[in-house]
């Protein structure tokens, strides 16, 4: 495997691996806390919907949109003071989960919203007409109906974090992307980015067979 042997890469890996992890799951959890909320008020909140707010659903639409456009490399710089300010460092994991959250939950968010919309108004406006209040509409309607979207959103959310979060290595947040260019690129050893590129593949593929396994059971059981 090039100059590097499997025994002297591994600790290396565990330690990358490890990383990933930190930054993929701070990430997700935050983005499950703040993106699931917020998807759902930029669905209440449009046109027609139970708390129609035209203003504060073109203010989080605009938030949203100014976070998605920006390419993820571009993120991590803007976000550095951010990343300071909240954790005491500028590089590391740990300093790399603040623009991964900002990231994830604004990708989220929009998710979150597609797959509400995609629940059947009139089961929304039967409710609205027995007299259903907000929040039971929300609880037993919305949720159980968009359940399996949400999980699928949830999926590519995950997915897409493991690539930001490789992207993370270029500017020293550590992880598999890290060391797939400290070793793999700066060091030309072949077999490290290969390994590194299976690793990611591999954890790609378990997370979206998962994620595809649950929401078809999901569907499953509503039918």
């Amino acid at each position: 495997m090039g100059s590097i042997a499997l025994n002297e890469l591994l600790p290396d890996l565990g330690t990358a691996m490890v990383e990933t992890g930190i930054m993929v799951g701070i990430s997700l959890v935050l983005a499950l806390l703040l993106g699931l909320p917020l998807g759902f008020l930029l669905f209440l909140t449009r046109r027609n919907m139970l708390l129609e707010n035209r203003g504060l659903n073109f203010i989080g639409g605009l938030l949203i949109n100014f976070v998605r456009s920006l390419p993820f490399v571009i993120l991590l710089i803007l976000v550095i003071p951010l990343s300071m300010l909240v954790t005491g460092r500028s590089t590391g994991p740990i300093a790399a989960t603040v623009p991964l959250a900002i990231a994830s939950i604004a990708f989220y968010a929009r998710l979150v919203e597609t797959s509400l919309c995609e629940v059947n108004t009139g089961v929304i406006e039967a409710s609205r007409a027995l007299g259903a209040s907000y929040w039971l509409i929300i609880k037993e309607v919305l949720f159980p109906e968009a359940l399996a979207g949400l999980i699928r959103g949830f999926t590519v959310t995950a997915i897409s974090l493991i690539g930001y979060s490789a992207m993370a290595g270029v500017v020293g947040g550590g992880g598999i992307g890290f060391l797939a260019i400290n070793y793999g690129y700066y060091r030309y050893e072949t077999g490290v980015m290969i390994i590194t590129v299976i690793l990611l593949i591999l954890l790609v593929q378990s997370i979206q067979t998962t994620g595809d396994a649950v929401s078809n059971h999901i569907d499953r059981k509503k039918r």
